[in-house]
């Protein structure tokens, strides 16, 4: 559903505008209603509303008694948000999820499939540099090539 990279900035109220091949997804979609969280490798993840739900049931049947799962669930359900895009496609970023993020101005929005993620343009360009040289390589482990 969610494809492409997009580079956009923050306005002065920590708004970030969806890109519009997103929101014409969404809209033929009949989607309003989003989850923005702490994500993982230091981005934010948002979910709709009917991915959230399926994230949430999977979560929900981790043992509780579990340490690495309680901690996971706390950081992850702790930082969720419910919002909405105004009618101009702009989405509020919580403060508290700007500064788990590095948030400060500029992000690159990427489609991962069922979610968005959100990154400050900084952390991102570090992670693609560390992460192209050893695409090849992680495609041939996850796919039992090797």
């Amino acid at each position: 559903m969610f494809y492409g990279e997009f580079e956009h900035s923050l306005d002065k109220k920590s708004r970030v505008i969806i890109p519009a091949k997103f929101r014409e997804a969404l809209k033929d979609s009949f989607i309003e209603r989003f989850f923005i969280t702490r994500g993982l490798d230091g981005c934010l993840f948002i979910f709709t509303e009917e991915e959230w739900k399926k994230q949430e049931q999977k979560f929900k049947s981790l043992s509780f008694t579990s340490t690495d799962a309680r901690r996971f669930n706390r950081m992850f359900f702790s930082g969720a948000s419910e919002v909405i895009c105004d009618s101009q496609g702009r989405m509020l970023i919580p403060q508290y999820l700007k500064e788990f993020a590095q948030i400060q101005k500029d992000v690159v929005i990427i489609g991962v499939s069922n979610r968005i993620e959100i990154w400050s343009k900084t952390r991102w360009k570090e992670f693609y540099e560390n992460s192209r040289e050893n695409f090849e390589g992680t495609a041939e482990k996850l796919m039992g090539l090797e």
